[in-house]
């Protein structure tokens, strides 16, 4: 088992682009690490530099102490798994997950323990003598997992592994990988596109835009205390809600005025606020869609509703208010009576809002969160 320091660790391109800019992070040893964030973030070539599979520009990546810019993969004490399996197609699965055994010159009967104790716990040993074309997407997952956990290795690193698997074969993989590092109790680094994913997997995610951390956190404190606008809208699906209006404070209480309406900063929010003695003006208010709820007719924010998606336990309603700004809300089905569901259509006029203490607040020059 071992930790990951990176330390100012940059990867420039011969055309002078800067794909990584000074990345830092301590990664405990046995700690499920997660990189999120769109494409060209990033995220995998940090990955690749870890690996040793892409060459480091600038600063040091240190495995269990020792600095390996220099070392060669297999030499690294990693495994790797890729978003294409790299499965060899003309070999067996057996032999496919014996293959790095054998270029170490592993004696066979240690090589059947290990592939087989492998295959049990991934639930593949009724495959062990199948070509990968016989096998399901999701099945193929699981041989290139058993290749690199047959390896013993420091450090389990995935890149995008699920993501060419249909939806709920996703849901079900992201288990059995919740799973496989209970049993593995290894240091693994994760790279996805899909905060579902980190959210659910990740003792820490590392969220990055553009080449740079924006920032690192538990999936609580990203969530609950996004640190720019960048993360607030990244992480939660459907994305937060963003609205521009004013902050006031009057007689040592904060308001904001959204489309008008006035409603008070109550709460722990509040008390950030006053603590901070943030200053009043222009913001950029967040609240997210579940926090949003439908308010009775003449009361709250009026918009007109403009999509019903209907998503079984919940409907996401998105609507657009007087001056068009959209917004989506998500309304809990167990609430609402069939008549109440059908009359949800294109075109209706409703009125929604939110309590002081959801919301989220953040600077309209360089969307900072105003409570960090």
């Amino acid at each position: 088992m071992a930790s990951v320091k990176l330390t100012k660790v940059k990867k420039v391109y011969d055309n002078k682009v800067v794909a990584v800019h000074d990345f830092d992070l301590d990664i405990k040893d046995k700690e499920f690490i997660v990189f999120v964030g769109p494409s060209g973030c990033g995220k995998s070539t940090t990955l690749r530099m870890i690996a040793g599979l892409e060459e480091i520009s600038g600063g040091t990546v240190e495995i269990d102490g020792e600095v390996v810019n220099d070392l060669q993969p297999k030499d690294r004490g990693i495994a790797m798994v890729f978003q294409n399996y790299a499965l060899y197609p003309h070999m067996s699965v057996y032999d496919n997950i014996a293959f790095s055994l054998r270029l170490q010159k592993v004696p066979e009967d240690v090589i059947f323990e290990k592939v087989t104790n492998a295959a049990e716990i991934l639930g593949i040993t009724d495959y062990l003598m199948r070509k990968p074309r016989a096998l399901s997407g999701g099945q193929r997952q699981r041989v290139a997992i058993g290749r690199a956990m047959v390896r013993n290795s420091k450090v389990f690193l995935m890149d995008e592994p699920l993501s060419n698997l249909d939806a709920k074969l996703r849901n079900q993989m992201r288990a059995e990988i919740i799973l496989l590092r209970q049993k593995l109790d290894t240091t693994f680094i994760y790279v996805t596109h899909d905060q579902t994913e980190a959210m659910t997997l990740g003792d820490r995610i590392v969220i990055m835009k553009d080449g740079y951390i924006q920032q690192v956190g538990t999936p609580t404190e990203v969530f609950e205390m996004p640190k720019n606008l960048f993360v607030a809208e990244f992480i939660g699906a459907p994305k937060m809600n963003i609205m521009r209006t004013e902050l006031i404070k009057e007689g040592g209480k904060y308001f904001v005025k959204p489309f008008g309406v006035k409603i008070e900063v109550d709460g722990d929010k509040g008390k950030a606020l006053a603590a901070k003695n943030v200053k009043p003006g222009t913001i950029d208010l967040g609240v997210r869609p579940e926090h949003i709820v439908l308010a009775k007719e003449g009361q709250g924010i009026p918009c007109v509703l403009e999509v019903n998606e209907m998503m079984g336990s919940e409907l996401h309603l998105h609507v657009y208010t007087e001056d068009g700004t959209r917004l989506i809300v998500r309304v809990p089905t167990i609430g609402l009576t069939l008549d109440e569901r059908k009359e949800l259509q294109q075109g209706k006029k409703l009125y929604v809002g939110f309590e002081g203490k959801v919301m989220h607040f953040f600077n309209t020059e360089n969307g900072e969160n105003l409570l960090n």
